[in-house]
C-alpha cells in the first residue's frame, strides 16, 4: 500500500508539474508573476491657460471621464452626471460589474486623488496601473488610451488638478479570481514620447478622436474570452448592461446593416441631439457628453468612420434579442444575421 501511495503521490506530482509547466505556456507568465510596469518618476505637469482649456475639453467632451467617474441621472437624457458628484467615482453594480469601482479622481486628498503624484495619474490614464500598483480593470480604456499624446495626458491631468474637491469614500475594486490574474496581461509601459496627432490629417486625427473616446471599446464585440473580435471591430454587438436593461452598441460601418446613410451632417446632428432624425438613440451612447466636441472633430470621427472595414452585422435593438451567428452573442435582430462562409484552405 505504501508503494501504491508513493506511485500516486509522483503521478500528482508529475501532473502539478505539467500544470506549472502549461499554463504559463498557455497564457504567459504574466497572470502569475504580474503585470509589466515601469517605475514611477517625479515628474510634473506644469500647469497652463492652453493646458487647462484643452484639459477641460477632453475630460468633459471626448474622453467622458465624468460619465464613468460621477453618479449618473438614470432618468435625465443623455445620463448626465449628477451635479456635485463629478469626478467623485462611481461603484458599477447597477451595470452589471459590482466588484468594479470607477475611484474618485477628483482633488480631495483623504478619498479621492490630492495625493497622487502626476506621474501616477499618467501612469493609470495610459498605461493601467493604479497608483497602488494594481493592475486596472480594463473598463478604464487604458489599451485605447496607450496612443494618447503627452501634451493631452499633461492638459488632463492639469485639468482634473482643478475640479472641485468632494469627500466621498467608496469601496475599492475587487476582480475575481481568475480574472484578477488575467488582466495582468494588458498593461504596456508607455517609456517612449507620444507625438499630437496630426490634426491636418482628417482621417488620422478621426482614427486618435475615437480612441480617446473608446468608440471601439463599446463598438465591437468580444468572444467567449471578453476580447474584441478584430474582425467585427466597430460592427457592433456589444452590449451594455444597466438601469435601463440591457442594449447593444451599433454598427458604425458603411456596410448596409450599419449606418450607410450618414453624412457628415447628420452624424454632426445625431452627436449633438441623441436624434437620428425622428428616432432616438439609446442614453446608454454619450451622445450628451461627445456632443459637445467641435464641429472639426466630430467630422474628422467621421472622415475617419467612413474609411474602416466594412461589417455585415445587423444589430437592432427595436427588435428582441437573439442568438446571432455572426459575433456569437445575443441581441436584437441577432438572428437576421448569416454566419460567415468558412475560407476554403
Amino acid at each position: 500500500m505504501s508503494r501504491g501511495v508513493k506511485i500516486g503521490g509522483v503521478i500528482v506530482l508529475g501532473v502539478l508539474l505539467l500544470i506549472a509547466v502549461a499554463i504559463p505556456f498557455a497564457i504567459g507568465v504574466r497572470p502569475i508573476i504580474g503585470p509589466r510596469a515601469r517605475a514611477l518618476t517625479d515628474r510634473r505637469f506644469e500647469s497652463t491657460p492652453a493646458r487647462l482649456e484643452r484639459g477641460r475639453y477632453l475630460v468633459t467632451s471626448v474622453n467622458g471621464c465624468f460619465a464613468c467617474h460621477s453618479e449618473l441621472d438614470w432618468q435625465a437624457p443623455g445620463f448626465p452626471a449628477r451635479a456635485g458628484t463629478e469626478g467623485s467615482g462611481r461603484v458599477w453594480d447597477r451595470e452589471g460589474l459590482p466588484f468594479v469601482t470607477a475611484p474618485n479622481i477628483t482633488p480631495d486628498r483623504d478619498t479621492g486623488a490630492g495625493a497622487w503624484t502626476d506621474d501616477m495619474f499618467a501612469r493609470a490614464i495610459r498605461e493601467g496601473i493604479g497608483h497602488d500598483g494594481r493592475t486596472l480593470f480594463p473598463l478604464m480604456p487604458y489599451t485605447q488610451y496607450r496612443w494618447m499624446s503627452d501634451e493631452d495626458l499633461a492638459s488632463i491631468v492639469v485639468y482634473l488638478r482643478t475640479v472641485s474637491a468632494v469627500k466621498r469614500s467608496l469601496p475599492a475594486t475587487n476582480v475575481p479570481f481568475p480574472v484578477n490574474r488575467l488582466i495582468h496581461t494588458l498593461p504596456q509601459p508607455v517609456n517612449e514620447p507620444v507625438p499630437d496627432p496630426d490634426r491636418r490629417n482628417p482621417v488620422a486625427y478621426g482614427d486618435y478622436l475615437t480612441r480617446m473616446g473608446a468608440c471601439r471599446d463599446c463598438h465591437t464585440p468580444v468572444d467567449s474570452r471578453n476580447q474584441p473580435i478584430a474582425a467585427l471591430e466597430f460592427g457592433g454587438g456589444f452590449v451594455l448592461t444597466g438601469p435601463y436593461g440591457q442594449v447593444a452598441s451599433r454598427n458604425l460601418t458603411q456596410d448596409p446593416s450599419g449606418i450607410p446613410y450618414y453624412d457628415a451632417d447628420l452624424f454632426v446632428e445625431v452627436m449633438r441631439t441623441g436624434m437620428v432624425k425622428a428616432r432616438k438613440v439609446h442614453d446608454a451612447m454619450p451622445w450628451l457628453a461627445y456632443g459637445h466636441q467641435t464641429d472639426d472633430d466630430l467630422r474628422a470621427i467621421f472622415a475617419y468612420l467612413r474609411t474602416v472595414a466594412q461589417v455585415k452585422h445587423r444589430v437592432d435593438n427595436a427588435l428582441p434579442p437573439t442568438a446571432c451567428p455572426v459575433c456569437g452573442g445575443t441581441h436584437g435582430g441577432g438572428d437576421g444575421n448569416v454566419a460567415p462562409s468558412p475560407k476554403a484552405n
